[in-house]
């Protein structure tokens, strides 16, 4: 949790699921678990949940994997797949990613699932850079 405002305790981590769980009621989808094939091992989660950016909400790719776990594309390949899959399940126009500048490995996520910078934003009062994928470019992907 470098990048986040703070790390979570006990009480914040409770919030979070409920949040998470609130989120599949209210829209159908969140953050999905990412489970290791080899042992069915949590390493982490990756899903799309509506992200407030300025005074609008956003579809956002969001993703967290387990540090040691890191470096082996595991993130990258979770990302892809839910953003094929919410293109294709979903009237979404485009997807974005929320990455504070920092955040090298997360950036590199990004850059992979065919997004590219949009714009930078302050969000809890620290600046972050707004990634995006519109629906058009992701069709010139699938194409390829």
């Amino acid at each position: 949790m470098r990048y986040y405002p703070f790390p979570f305790d006990r009480t914040a981590v409770v919030r979070w699921i409920e949040r998470n769980r609130k989120r599949y009621e209210d829209h159908g989808h969140g953050l999905w678990a990412m489970d290791l094939r080899s042992s069915g091992e949590m390493i982490g989660d990756c899903g799309i949940t509506l992200q407030e950016v300025g005074a609008e909400w956003m579809p956002e790719v969001g993703y967290h994997l387990r540090r040691d776990m890191w470096g082996q594309g595991l993130a990258s390949q979770a990302a892809v797949a839910c953003r094929d899959h919410s293109f294709r399940s979903w009237d979404y126009e485009f997807l974005i990613s929320l990455i504070r500048p920092e955040n090298e490995p997360s950036r590199r996520v990004a850059q992979r699932n065919g997004m590219t910078v949009w714009k930078e934003i302050t969000r809890v009062g620290l600046p972050h850079l707004v990634y995006r994928v519109r629906r058009e470019e992701w069709e010139d992907i699938v194409r390829r």
